[in-house]
Formats: C-alpha cells, sequence, structure tokens
C-alpha cells in the first residue's frame, strides 16, 4: 500500500486540529453544509456555525476578481462575528468569456493565526436564456429559478446541480473549491519554505 503524503499524515496534527469553532459568512444551508462535511475531515472536534455576513460585493458579482473580494469579506466578517477560530466564506459569480456566460465560484478561509487561503473554479456554461437574465440584472439563483421553473434553487442544488442533470451539486461543488482553499493550513510546510529553500530543492 503506497504510503500517505505528508500532508495527509499530518493534516489533523496542525493548525486546524486545534480549531474548536469555525465561522461560515452566510445562512444558506448549503454552504454551511459543505464546510462541516470538509472540516468534520480535517478539524473534527470543531463545531461550524453560520452567520449572516456582508460580501461587500454586489448582490451578482461580476468577474472572478470581484467573486473572490466577496469570498474574503464573508470568511473575514464571520470569523469576527463569532469570534471564531477560522473564518470561511463562499461567493457564486459569472464572467463574461468570448463564448459567452459562464459561473464562477470561490472560498475563502481565514485562520485566527493569520493564514489564510482562497480556492475556487466552478467555471461553467450557462444556457443563452439564463445570460439573458443575468445581464439584466437578475441574480443567477434567481435566473435559474424561472428557467428551470424551479424554486429556492441556490439554497439546494443551485445551477450547477440543474445544468448537470445532478452529477454535481452545489454543496459537492463548493465541498472541492473549500478544500482548494484550505491547502496553506493542510500543507503548510509547503508554504513555510522561502524562494531560496524552493529554488535550491528544485536544483537538487
Amino acid at each position: 500500500m503506497a504510503e500517505a503524503p505528508p500532508a495527509a499524515r499530518t493534516a489533523t496534527a496542525g493548525a486546524l486540529a486545534r480549531v474548536r469553532r469555525v465561522a461560515v459568512g452566510s445562512t444558506n444551508p448549503v454552504k454551511v453544509a459543505a464546510a462541516r462535511a470538509v472540516l468534520a475531515r480535517v478539524a473534527p472536534h470543531a463545531a461550524v456555525s453560520g452567520v449572516a455576513t456582508p460580501s461587500g460585493v454586489a448582490e451578482q458579482p461580476w468577474g472572478d476578481d470581484e467573486t473572490i473580494r466577496g469570498a474574503l469579506a464573508r470568511a473575514a466578517g464571520a470569523r469576527e462575528a463569532l469570534d471564531a477560530d477560522l473564518g470561511v466564506g463562499f461567493e457564486g459569480g459569472v464572467v463574461e468569456g468570448g463564448d459567452g456566460l459562464r459561473s464562477c465560484a470561490w472560498a475563502a478561509v481565514t485562520h485566527r493565526e493569520g493564514t489564510s487561503g482562497v480556492g475556487g473554479s466552478l467555471a461553467m456554461p450557462l444556457p443563452p436564456a439564463v445570460a439573458a437574465l443575468v445581464r439584466a440584472g437578475t441574480e443567477l439563483g434567481a435566473a435559474m429559478d424561472l428557467v428551470a421553473s424551479a424554486r429556492g434553487t441556490k439554497h439546494g442544488p443551485g445551477a450547477v446541480g440543474i445544468l448537470t442533470a445532478g452529477l454535481i451539486d452545489r454543496q459537492r461543488a463548493y465541498e472541492v473549491i473549500l478544500t482548494y482553499a484550505l491547502a496553506p493550513l493542510l500543507a503548510p510546510e509547503y508554504w513555510a519554505a522561502g524562494d531560496g529553500d524552493a529554488r535550491a530543492a528544485g536544483a537538487r
């Protein structure tokens, strides 16, 4: 059997293992459930709570940069609001590209000790009818409700769940991007080395 990588062996022995309270910058049950699913594996003693937190960006963020700012603001605001060890923020947005409108989603984490991380993707093309509504000012979740004759899309499967016919839903997609955001806490040894150390290691 192959030996687990160092990060997998030590993930629950570092800063995350000491986390006792996690604050998610939203009361959306999908976002809170995604955080609980991921943190249960690496911070098993932590209580995860959602708290309404302003994003500081538009209700429907446009572009990756604005979406990232929203996720960071939610993570920092939630951690401060609950005096938590770890703050988590999720933000969904849209990006205009040469092939039309696509979705994006970003997660951010901030630890009491100062470490932070950002991870994202969920880059999925949006149907023309949905894109037209969003360009006209409708938030993506509301646009999906209208086009799919659904209700509360963003509190359930999300656009991704509907457009992938259930192969992946919003919670599972958010679990992945949160895991990416946690990388500096999951494998801190790779962030601890200076640039010179990294270059020296590569030269050997």
